[in-house]
């Protein structure tokens, strides 16, 4: 299983949360309170994600972030490629002169190659589309339930 690290993960979160409502402006805080995480991390990564032209900063009062790529071209390689290597070069740590070595790097680097091709596979649209799926439901005013 691929492990994210956390500058990674803010940054898809704050990504989605962003993209969710693209006239929709939120602070670092706001997103950071949301998924319970660092405010200052939080604001290197969304300088990052800035230099990278997935969102920009809106200054003065009310200001924050907003998305501004295109969430049907930009994939969930885009954002994790800012901050780590994906696919690149073979697996480190194994010793390969030996027959389980090389077949063991053989299949750590195929794993690689499938992360790679999901995540790049993977729009920030789609992502969103499951986000909304996953919506809890909300009762009714008559105790039926509706999807928002």
């Amino acid at each position: 299983m691929m492990s994210l690290q956390k500058a990674t993960l803010f940054a898809l979160y704050a990504v989605l949360e962003l993209a969710e409502d693209t006239d929709r402006q939120l602070s670092a805080s706001e997103i950071a309170e949301r998924y319970n995480i660092s405010t200052n991390h939080l604001a290197k990564v969304l300088r990052d994600l800035g230099r990278a032209g997935l969102v920009e900063s809106v200054r003065g009062a009310g200001g924050g972030y907003r998305f501004c790529g295109n969430a049907k071209r930009t994939t969930l390689l885009d954002v994790v490629q800012l901050f780590e290597e994906v696919g690149t070069g073979p697996s480190s740590g194994i010793v390969q002169e030996t027959n389980a070595g090389a077949a063991l790097s053989q299949v750590m680097d195929e794993i690689e190659e499938i992360t790679y091709a999901t995540l790049l596979s993977i729009s920030i649209d789609t992502m969103l589309k499951l986000m909304r799926k996953r919506r809890p439901e909300k009762p009714t005013s008559t105790g039926l339930f509706r999807a928002v």
